[in-house]
């Protein structure tokens, strides 16, 4: 039963908007796992008491030897590793606990975050590297974990060790528990200071190290280009130049750390000897007991390294946080396109496509206005126009990747604007023109448009897609690795690949966008062959520059500047002295010359 509702409650965290604070963010994760937080710092603030109790001991065994009770001494000198022993304990129990809570809030904020980021519109990706992108997740994610274990191993045991030591030190004497607590205080006065420096300077360093990754991704992506272009160097200086910055910028915030730890020390070493003086003149007027003494010592011994760190916990902290916030303002905002609050799964028939009054406005630029078109289901209709005419944003926004400013876009009957984004896409096969492979095998590829397909299924559609031929000639077949973005393969075979999946896919609507323009005339026919088969019972909409691939459509569409000029078949069409005749009398070797 409790799995079912952690199952439920992770759904509900998926499906809901992410917090973009860390420690909203911190909070909304651990309360999933709140049982083993929780224990955790229970274990730890015990853990942390028993230290101050430990020390006690050592006034306790000073005052037995003076006094010569020796029965109690061997008593107390027993009950030392018996204690030091249980106070282990309790640490080792944090540890189990807190591995429990960070671990399973890192497996939570990988899958949300991603999730979450997978949601964000087109253009979102379009203005970011990959690389960058995985670094700001990266960021969140690993911060959420640092500042989970600096709350458990360092601010909660710090202050918990400080809170019960100082309770033993007021117990001595009242003026060496002030100061001890004036001690505190100018730490804290300090550090204050200097924490939004600290969090300046680590937030300067995650973006530096997020800029250089990200260009590191790029470079090792577009690899051959860079050889293309002989380019190497060139690249090697950019890279280097980014790395200088993220090394300069990772020098500042350290050496910050640096020199807060070094003024802690001198307030540390400064109050300590005060304090120590004042006792030692305590002692010698017989107002505190020798194990009074040795009790402040020991006290002094196990808080001071963590005073002194107390500004490279709070640097710390200040890092994590400044890291964490900085991937959280990239990731964590609202999402550009989203889902209606009632949204349905889009139920489709034959794929009848309207367009009703349609205005959409990109920047100061109207694309379409008050566009108006019919598509029967089954029909094949080809887009042809100039470059900005407006045929890429109108494949877009069929799929939703923008939304339109004012109208509506029908698939059988439903407004694509109130059904959920993904029943929309599952309902249209696209084919672009630089066909989008995963660095997987074949057969995946393949079956990424039905993850659920047989080997059967996935070698018919290769054979429809006139794919398997060449397929059984590599070494390893169906399970061959293609590659980042199918690098191993051709464009033609890369091409048939997309169309088997597509296939697979069996969607009713077919978007071609460019799918021959890119292979020779050999592959074209290949691909053309495939795409006759793919085409059968299904609403086609085919963008062209080459012109030739779209004889055998039912209507073909001339776009200019937003606006349908010419509707008709190819044939009547070339032959009218229009737009279309123009730019087929201007075809070279089947490529449309602007």
């Amino acid at each position: 039963m409790n799995t079912q509702k952690e199952t439920q409650s992770a759904k509900a965290v998926y499906t809901g908007s992410i917090p973009n604070t860390p420690m909203r963010f911190i909070w909304l994760f651990s309360m999933k796992h709140k049982k083993w937080a929780i224990s955790a710092t229970l274990a730890v603030m015990t853990g942390a008491s028993l230290v101050a109790v430990t020390n006690l001991l050592y006034k306790h065994v000073v005052d037995g030897i003076i006094a010569e009770n020796f029965s109690l001494v061997m008593l107390l000198v027993l009950a030392y590793p018996a204690l030091v022993y249980i106070e282990t304990l309790f640490w080792r129990l944090s540890g189990f606990m807190g591995m429990n809570w960070i671990t399973n809030m890192e497996y939570d904020s990988y899958n949300v975050l991603t999730s979450y980021t997978l949601k964000h519109s087109h253009g979102y990706f379009v203005d970011r590297f990959a690389g960058s992108l995985l670094s700001k997740v990266d960021n969140v994610v690993d911060s959420a974990n640092n500042l989970a274990q600096e709350y458990l191993w360092s601010l909660l045991e710090t202050s918990m060790i400080i809170l019960t030591s100082y309770i033993l030190i007021f117990q001595v004497d009242l003026t060496a528990g002030m100061l001890s607590v004036m001690l505190l205080v100018m730490l804290m006065i300090v550090n204050k200071n200097i924490i939004p420096k600290q969090g300046i300077l680590s937030r300067k360093n995650a973006e530096t190290y997020t800029t250089l990754r990200g260009h590191i991704v790029d470079t090792f992506t577009n690899i051959t280009a860079v050889r293309h272009h002989a380019s190497s160097s060139h690249e090697e200086a950019r890279l280097e130049a980014l790395a200088e910055d993220s090394r300069v910028t990772h020098v500042n915030s350290w050496f910050n750390m640096e020199m807060t730890m070094v003024i802690n020390m001198t307030i540390v070493f400064v109050f300590s000897m005060a304090i120590m003086y004042i006792l030692s003149l305590r002692w010698q007027a017989g107002l505190v007991t020798a194990g009074d003494l040795i009790l402040v010592l020991a006290i002094f011994s196990t808080i001071s390294g963590s005073l002194i760190r107390l500004g490279r916990t709070f640097s710390h902290v200040a890092k994590a946080y400044g890291k964490m916030q900085e991937g959280l303002d990239e990731l964590a905002v609202n999402h550009e396109i989203a889902d209606a609050a009632d949204a349905k799964d889009m139920e489709t028939a034959g794929g009848q496509i309207d367009w009703k009054n349609v205005t959409f406005e990109f920047g100061d630029n109207t694309v379409f206005d008050n566009f108006d078109l019919a598509i029967k289901p089954g029909q094949r209709v080809g887009l042809v126009g100039p470059s900005g005419a407006g045929k890429t944003t109108f494949v877009s926004l069929l799929l939703r990747q923008h939304d339109i400013t004012r109208g509506a876009i029908e698939i059988d009957g439903q407004n694509i604007a109130e059904v959920t984004q993904d029943s929309l896409r599952a309902n249209i096969a696209v084919v672009p023109q630089e066909p989008l492979l995963f660095h997987r095998t074949i057969k995946e590829n393949i079956a990424y448009g039905n993850p659920d397909a047989t080997q059967e299924e996935i070698e018919e559609v290769a054979k429809k897609a006139q794919a398997h031929e060449f397929i059984m000639k590599l070494e390893l077949g169906y399970d061959t690795m293609v590659g980042e973005r199918g690098i191993k393969l051709s464009g033609g075979q890369k091409q048939r690949v997309a169309i088997a999946r597509a296939m697979l896919k069996d969607a009713p609507i077919l978007v071609l966008d460019e799918a021959t323009s890119a292979l020779d005339s050999e592959s074209e026919v290949e691909i053309q062959k495939a795409l006759h088969i793919l085409m059968e019972d299904k609403t086609v909409i085919a963008v062209a520059h080459r012109l030739s691939t779209l004889r055998e459509m039912d209507r073909i569409l001339v776009l200019e500047n937003g606006k349908i000029m010419e509707d008709d078949t190819h044939d009547a069409l070339a032959q009218n002295g229009g737009t279309y005749q123009r730019l087929w009398e201007h075809q070279a070797g089947g490529f449309l010359t602007e």
